[in-house]
């Protein structure tokens, strides 16, 4: 099982990792598109104004183009620490340890508007680019990552159930044939429902870290929500997509 993550506009500073190297990532197959983007972002870096219209960024962030300018020579650390914000504090896999923290290892990825598919262990710098991102010049992200990505995640999908937890602008960066998609809804009193927007993130975080951590391998999307329900999710299925229902 994958349960594939979505990333953060927020991102830890620092690391203690080499500079970043593609090829110590995994999929290979991405290396040359993640190379180009690289090299995109570097170069528009040296314009601070183009840099914020095409990333989405005010005056007081300029910060973010300065860590996009030394993306080749920044420290990296494993991804599944650089990213930060609500999913990640639920997830808290810092706090794992021994055979629990070993399966999240293996079992938890991040979708990534620039490296396309990240393991938890593969070293990244932090960054700035988000899949509605525009870059000068090229097409948008989706048309670009699609016929490189979606043969890698097939292949994964193939072998291992995946439980898609990215959120829509990342979903439509490749599509996964038979994986599990994952959705929050908060439940009033009298039955109402209404999407959860900013704490779906926590929800998810939460989930991610029952599937990441359980000794059960969950085959298919009962067996996933049977396991989510054993840790005390209260949790719906039709057919591969699972509803997490909340409280309001």
């Amino acid at each position: 099982m994958i349960v594939l993550l979505p990333p953060s506009e927020t991102k830890r500073a620092g690391g203690d990792g080499q500079p970043l190297r593609l090829d110590a990532l995994g999929s290979p197959q991405l290396t040359d598109l993640r190379a180009q983007l690289v090299d995109e972002l570097v170069g528009l870096a040296a314009n601070r104004e183009a840099s914020r219209s095409a990333l989405g960024l005010s005056a007081s962030q300029d910060g973010e183009i300065e860590r996009n300018a030394a993306l080749r020579t920044a420290p990296t650390a494993p991804a599944i620490n650089r990213y930060t914000g609500v999913l990640y504090e639920a997830l808290d896999v810092e706090s794992l340890r021994g055979a629990a923290a070993a399966r999240a290892a293996a079992r938890l990825a991040i979708g990534s508007a620039l490296f396309g598919l990240l393991r938890a262990t593969d070293p990244v710098p932090a960054y700035r680019l988000s899949a509605t991102s525009k870059l000068p010049g090229q097409p948008g992200l989706a048309k670009r990552w699609r016929p490189v990505l979606e043969p890698v995640l097939a292949e994964i999908a193939a072998t291992d159930l995946v439980v898609d937890m990215r959120s829509g602008s990342y979903a439509a960066l490749a599509a996964i044939p038979g994986s599990v998609r994952v959705d929050v809804v908060a439940e009033h009193t009298d039955g109402r429902r209404v999407s959860v927007s900013h704490f779906n993130k926590a929800h998810k975080g939460r989930l991610a870290r029952i599937l990441a951590t359980t000794r059960s391998e969950p085959g298919d999307a009962a067996a996933v929500a049977t396991t989510a329900r054993r840790a005390g999710m209260r949790v719906e299925r039709d057919d591969r997509r699972l509803t997490i229902v909340v409280p309001a």
